[in-house]
């Protein structure tokens, strides 16, 4: 277990979320998934926690597997072309992690994602939070429209609402 990430999530309040992604960002993010979705067939989802419980924590869990976790819980993988992307922000070790449906991994792989996350990263570093997240949808758009191009009317079938997960 490491000491100094278990405290920067004991003492990171489970309102961080709330003050770095306030209602008008929240409502931004939306529009831009909305907007992005309307290039392509994929689905975007946008899901920030601010600490992980203590709990998973003390089991030294990832935000990897947390954002696995998330992903299902979310139904992210529930579409019809397996084209599901979520772009996960655990917000006390200010990680990014883009988890996508089998459809969108199978053509673009991990590596279309690293670089995505890590530019989200230095965006939040610099305390630029509804930024980071409009470059990290633009950039997965990017390659949702690459591999799963628009095609005729929109089909939206997940919510485009960011979550603060609880």
């Amino acid at each position: 277990m490491n000491l100094r990430r278990t405290l920067k999530h004991l003492f990171t309040s489970r309102r961080a979320a709330l003050r770095a992604f306030p209602p008008s960002a929240m409502d931004a993010i939306g529009e831009a998934i909305r907007q992005s979705e309307l290039r392509h067939r994929g689905q975007v989802c946008f899901a920030v926690e601010s600490v992980l419980d203590l709990k998973r924590l003390l089991r030294g869990m990832q935000p990897h597997e947390r954002a696995l976790e998330v992903f299902s819980r979310l139904r992210v993988w529930d579409t019809a072309e397996n084209n599901g992307v979520l772009i996960y922000l655990l917000l006390a070790d200010r990680h990014v992690e883009i988890v996508a449906d089998r459809g969108i991994h199978g053509r673009a792989g991990a590596a279309a994602w690293e670089p995505v996350c890590r530019e989200m990263e230095r965006s939040f570093a610099a305390g630029r939070f509804q930024e980071g997240v409009g470059k990290g949808i633009d950039s997965v758009s990017a390659v949702l429209a690459r591999e799963f191009p628009a095609s005729g009317p929109d089909s939206n079938e997940l919510p485009d609402r960011p979550v603060i997960v609880a």
